[in-house]
């Protein structure tokens, strides 16, 4: 017998409109959507009903796992405090990042990031998850063992998005040595000689490197049907880069030429939903808000704080001419999903999974009240 769930009395967020209406659930996926209000059913009272959250990159999971310099904890017990923060956060779909590419001065050890992914699909297999969890590869292409630690991940299924990061001083995030300082010298407290030799050698690996890795690793993804993303893109020259590596999603460009030029070439522009949130990029680069204003801001990411992703649309929708709360909504949404080619998601459409969400705001930071995956409710 199948298994029917009334949803009623909701604003209904669609791709181009918001419907005051009733959506049906038949066995995890949206059967029907109707206009006005059903006598059955869970009543809305007017709350908002949006998809389930698409989570491209974040790195919470990473806070729960090492939550302070030098300690490790339980990895079961580590994501599924990431997991209960995820999903009532609105996100039933998250790319868990997962760091390649290590040396002396930071990062995880050789195996580590396999066996954290281990943990993940055996957590999914157990039934502790109550979001959809898949892996996205942080790869730091300037490091000299990327290609090792991205070879434990040959086989894997989960691994569907994968970004090409360079962080040497002097480029891309990291375009003054000011901000460069403060990320690398205060917080690490050395001297200036040592510094002066960290940096050095920083360069001469991304010389060496940088290159050679990207291009090995991007085409592996390309023969896998691996999503591959650019990070932190500056220039034309890094544009052009991205082209010659099949890049689809652009994360976290830092100037708006960049931003520009990436999406007029097809590639999703993706920013930071704390960067909407705060009004500011914590780093000191361009401001996500300005993207959105000139039309070249397509993806969101909670990157580092999950109830942004949720909160950060609903001030674009706010604050931003031209922006509607559906637009703002597919930037979490519809727009993720069809990036990285997970088309049964994203957006509310009959056939479609029943991963929703909903949601109450009057004012101010928005409130989960329910989340449902697959039609099963989760939260």
């Amino acid at each position: 017998m199948s298994k029917e769930t009334v949803l009623s009395n909701a604003r209904i967020v669609l791709q181009n409109d918001i419907l005051s209406g009733s959506i049906l659930i038949r066995d995890g996926r949206i059967a029907d959507i109707s206009e006005g209000s059903s006598l059955a059913g869970e009543d809305f009272e007017g709350d908002y009903i949006i998809p389930g959250l698409v989570e491209l990159h974040t790195d919470h999971l990473e806070g729960h796992y090492s939550p302070r310099p030098g300690i490790r904890w339980n990895k079961t017990a580590a994501i599924q405090a990431h997991d209960a923060q995820i999903v009532t956060s609105g996100i039933t779909t998250v790319f868990d990042c997962l760091r390649m590419g290590a040396d002396e001065d930071g990062g995880f050890e050789h195996g580590e990031m396999r066996e954290m992914a281990d943990a993940i699909q055996s957590a999914e297999k157990e039934g502790r998850l109550r979001a959809e969890h898949l892996i996205h590869l942080r790869c730091e292409v300037s490091a000299d063992n990327v290609l090792q630690h991205f070879a434990d991940f040959e086989n894997d299924p989960y691994v569907r998005l994968v970004s090409l990061m360079d962080h040497a001083p002097g480029q891309r995030q990291f375009q003054t040595m000011d901000q460069y300082i403060f990320y690398y010298q205060k917080k690490r407290g050395l001297t200036d000689e040592e510094f002066a030799r960290f940096c050095a050698r920083r360069i001469a690996e991304s010389d060496r490197n940088s290159t050679p890795n990207r291009d090995a690793i991007s085409k592996v993804c390309a023969e896998r049907g691996i999503t591959v993303a650019s990070h932190d893109d500056a220039t034309s020259a890094h544009v052009d880069e991205a082209i010659e590596n099949g890049v689809r999603l652009a994360e976290f460009p830092t100037s708006i030429d960049a931003a520009r030029l990436s999406h007029e070439n097809g590639m999703s522009v993706l920013m930071g939903a704390p960067n909407i949130v705060r009004g500011r990029s914590h780093s000191g680069n361009i401001a996500a808000r300005d993207l959105a204003q000139l039309g070249v801001l397509d993806v969101l990411s909670s990157d580092y704080v999950p109830l942004s992703l949720l909160h950060a649309p609903f001030i674009l929708a706010d604050e931003v001419e031209g922006i509607t709360l559906s637009k703002a909504i597919a930037m979490v949404t519809a727009t993720p999903a069809r990036t990285v080619s997970l088309n049964d998601r994203g957006r509310i459409e009959t056939g479609l999974r029943a991963d929703l969400v909903r949601v109450h705001r009057s004012h101010g930071v928005p409130v989960t009240r329910s989340v449902w995956r697959e039609g099963r409710r989760v939260a």
